[in-house]
């Protein structure tokens, strides 16, 4: 519930809002970097879902053929839950990292498919300013977003229990109802 309901925010903050501002030379990209934090805390199929149906809301309301930014954030999803875990969300460096990076996956898998629709899909030249600026972009909010992903969804950690050590073969263990000994120690 709480992922719908921040996919349906930045897909109105992103339409309504951000694209009106007109001196922003691009929309940073709050989608893909919900995407990004959904996959590595929860891990693949999670972040699948999320890119899939984020982009398939994303093609409804925008110019782009029906399915092209579903298949794109699903591959992203995918390839970010592989790192389930595995790279931490928190700070400041990271998050910039994964931001950029996605964003550049997210570039090349549109100039990829490009290549099967000619015509159809428009793509990033990779040494235009507007590529320059949506990393800039991605990458400076995505340690912001990520702290308000993380304080807002809190999504618990997943501990491995350690189990005290043995201090010796036979432990006085009580039964705690009554505060007696147990039967199986004596």
């Amino acid at each position: 519930l709480t992922s719908a309901v921040f996919i349906l925010s930045f897909i109105f903050f992103e339409c309504s809002i951000l694209s009106n501002v007109f001196f922003l030379p691009v929309i940073p990209d709050l989608l893909l970097l919900f995407t990004i934090y959904i996959s590595i805390q929860k891990g693949c199929f999670q972040g699948e879902t999320v890119g899939f149906f984020s982009g398939l809301l994303l093609d409804f309301v925008s110019a782009a053929p029906l399915g092209l930014n579903a298949l794109l954030r699903t591959i992203i999803g995918f390839i970010a839950g592989l790192f389930h875990l595995t790279i931490g969300t928190s700070g400041i460096v990271t998050p910039m990292i994964l931001g950029v990076f996605a964003t550049f996956i997210k570039v090349l898998f549109t100039y990829f498919i490009s290549f099967f629709f000619p015509g159809v899909v428009l793509t990033y030249d990779f040494f235009s300013k507007i590529f320059l600026f949506e990393c800039i972009f991605n990458g400076l909010l995505a340690p912001v977003m990520f702290f308000i992903y993380h304080s807002v969804m809190q999504i618990p950690r997943r501990t491995v229990r350690s189990f005290p050590p043995r201090t010796g073969f036979r432990t006085q263990r009580t039964d705690r109802r009554y505060g007696i000994p147990h039967p199986a120690v004596s």
